[in-house]
Parts: structure tokens; C-alpha cells; sequence
């Protein structure tokens, strides 16, 4: 009996790992036309030199010739798309101001919009796919549901890339499928066996992509030092630091001051310093503002909202309320004060499941 998806196209952004390859797997034993698509990012030459072997590790050498395997496994056609002029303007130009600027950013959730989801998508279209799927832990109501798309965390808690998708819009959601967002990661390497899939062992990559070694040497080679004190909250200069964009809120290890544990609890922009403290609490925040927020659904929900909101990847839900803060800004009050709010990170908005959106931490 011929498949019913037979004729709907998914193009898959395959990156040599187990994820991406089951969820192209999983698309081919469902009867969809798919086809595996790799996209080529920037690499860090600066590391390496021009005529380098290495590559950026999303899209390494290693991991294309492993795509191409498993592409091969399952039957389906195999294309490679440089993304490199694309992802060094989105992402690495944006991560270096970010950090010039004293935040901690996150690549990761702005590739998702930009390049991801979002030149890819454009790319897909152009070959004819109607969607564009992905190795992604989080689910969507696409095909459950006649109403409007909407983002769910996927079945594995630990795995959950919910968070990285807040800044997601119908239309992209729209284009998208998450084949594995419904398994944990256990399954899925279960899934990758029974498929008798080349990938089935590899291991995880939870680094910057584009970052070889230590962020803060990937810095170094781009950002000009600026040398500044390190001080207590009484203003008692306690060392030297090279730059604030060295550090981040709540950081305790590399901080270069004699009887520690010390916490990065603030950097004064204005005077250069970094400050420091012993004390825990000093970490402690009640309420946070977040800009540039995304509502998934297109229209922002009828305020004040009590939701549960992530302020890190790691981090667990907590309870707040989102008021309507200053032009388009939010602001955010927590149940309970949270540890280490970072500018820069995202914040990110769920009910229950659903993911409703999210904004930058200021």
C-alpha cells in the first residue's frame, strides 16, 4: 500500500550524530520523500590557518563523511550547503559583540532562528520540501492539530531542547518537524541499532560549535584586553582582571584572588571592575527584565501571566509572573529569588509543557 507521505518532502539537517540520523530514519520508515541536507558553517582559521583540515565541529570532515553513511544506509539523497558567509555575520559577529558588550550570549538559540530554521528553511523551499526536520528534543502540534503550531519540550527532560527554540514563529514552526522529540535518548541509540545506523555510538557535542578550544581564548584572539580591577562590594580592589567579558554572573572558578571561593556577582562597565564576594547570596535576584521577547503564538497573552521560566539551559522551572515593563520589555517576578541571572542568556516562558516564548535577559 502506497504511504500517504509519499509525496510530502523533509529535507533533514543532518550533522553526523546519532539524533539527526534517526530522525531521517525515522522519516523514511514513516514513507516520506527525504532527503539529507548538511549545512557548512564558519570555522575559526585564526586557530588553524587557512589551509587547516579542521573544521567547524557541527560540520567537521568527519561528521560530512558520517552524514553521507548514513544517508547512504537509509536510501535517501545527500546535499551539502555553505552556510559560512550566513552563520559568520548571524552568529560569531553577534556572539564577539555580546561579549564585548560584558553579556554572556547564547549561539546556540540565535543559530536556531537564524540559520537553522531559518536559512535552511529558505534553502529547503527552494529544493521543493515542504518541511525541514531536525535531531532536536522538543515537540511540535503540527500534525496533531488543525489549529496553530505550537512548541512543546520533548519526551526526555534531561535532553530537552525546548529552551534553545523560543525565538521560533509560526511560520517556521510551521515548516518543522522534531522526529525524535517524542523519545528519550535512550531510545533514540536503541532506534539507531535496530537501524543498523553507523552513528549509533557516537558521542554527545555540548560545546559552542565554532569554538575549539576555551571560550575565553577564542576570545582573546578576537577581543581586545582591558585590564581593570577586581574588587569586593565595599570596593576593596582585591586583584586585576584582563577584561569583563572574561567573566560571567555566578562564575567561581578563574577568578584570580587568594582565599576563595570567591562569586562574580557584578561587573561596573563604567569603571571597569569586577566585583566579587564570598557570599552566596549576593547571587540571589527576585526579578529580572527581558527584552526582545518572542511570543511563539504571534500575539503576547493577556498580562500579568503566571508562567514558569527557565533562566538558563540547566536551570530548573520556577515559578514567576510576567508583567509589561517599558516599551517592549518584560519584567519578571519570581516566587522564589534565582541564582546567577545573566545578561545575555535567555529566559525563556512554559505552561506545563508548551513552550510560549521567551526574551533576552538584560
Amino acid at each position: 500500500m502506497e504511504s500517504k507521505n509519499k509525496h510530502i518532502k523533509v529535507a533533514v539537517a543532518m550533522s553526523g550524530g546519532v539524533d539527526s540520523s534517526v530522525s531521517a530514519a525515522l522519516l523514511k520508515e514513516a514513507g516520506f520523500d527525504v532527503v539529507g541536507v548538511m549545512m557548512k558553517f564558519w570555522l575559526d582559521r585564526r586557530s588553524f590557518g587557512e589551509g587547516g583540515k579542521e573544521y567547524n565541529r557541527c560540520c567537521s570532515i568527519e561528521s560530512e563523511k558520517m552524514a553521507r553513511l548514513v544517508a547512504k544506509k537509509i536510501g535517501i539523497p545527500f546535499y551539502v550547503i555553505n552556510a559560512e558567509k550566513e552563520f559568520k555575520k548571524k552568529i560569531v559577529d553577534y556572539f564577539l559583540a555580546e561579549y564585548k558588550k560584558g553579556n554572556t550570549p547564547n549561539p546556540c538559540v540565535v543559530c536556531n532562528k537564524e540559520i537553522k530554521f531559518g536559512l535552511l528553511i529558505e534553502k529547503a523551499l527552494k529544493m521543493g520540501a515542504d518541511y525541514v526536520a531536525t535531531g532536536h528534543y522538543a515537540r511540535t502540534s503540527l500534525l496533531r492539530s488543525a489549529t496553530l503550531p505550537r512548541l512543546f519540550a520533548g519526551k526526555d527532560k534531561e535532553k530537552d531542547q525546548s529552551y534553545f527554540l523560543w525565538q521560533l514563529n509560526q511560520k517556521q514552526l510551521s515548516r518543522v518537524l522534531f522526529p525524535v522529540g517524542n523519545y528519550t535518548k535512550l531510545e533514540v541509540r536503541k532506534l539507531a541499532k535496530k537501524f543498523d545506523l553507523p552513528t549509533a555510538e557516537t558521542p554527545e557535542s555540548q560545546e559552542v560549535c565554532f569554538v575549539q578550544n576555551s571560550t575565553n581564548e577564542f576570545l582573546k584572539k578576537y577581543l581586545k584586553q582591558k585590564p581593570g580591577d577586581i574588587i569586593d562590594k565595599t570596593g576593596k580592589v582585591l586583584g586585576k582582571h584582563n577584561g569583563l567579558y572574561f567573566y560571567t554572573i555566578g562564575q567561581r572558578r578563574g577568578i584570580e584572588v587568594q582565599q576563595g571561593p570567591w562569586y562574580v556577582v557584578a561587573k561596573d562597565f563604567k569603571n571597569n571592575n569586577l566585583i566579587i564576594s564570598k557570599n552566596k547570596k549576593d547571587l540571589l535576584q527576585k526579578e529580572l527584565i527581558a527584552k526582545n521577547v518572542n511570543w511563539i503564538s504571534g500575539n503576547p497573552p493577556k498580562l500579568p501571566l503566571k508562567a514558569k521560566v527557565k533562566i538558563r539551559y540547566r536551570a530548573k522551572l520556577a515559578k514567576a509572573t510576567i508583567f509589561k515593563f517599558q516599551n517592549s520589555n518584560f519584567k519578571l517576578l519570581f516566587d522564589r529569588s534565582q541564582k546567577a541571572v545573566t545578561p545575555g542568556q535567555s529566559a525563556v516562558f512554559y505552561k506545563g509543557q508548551q513552550v510560549l516564548g521567551g526574551g533576552v535577559i538584560e
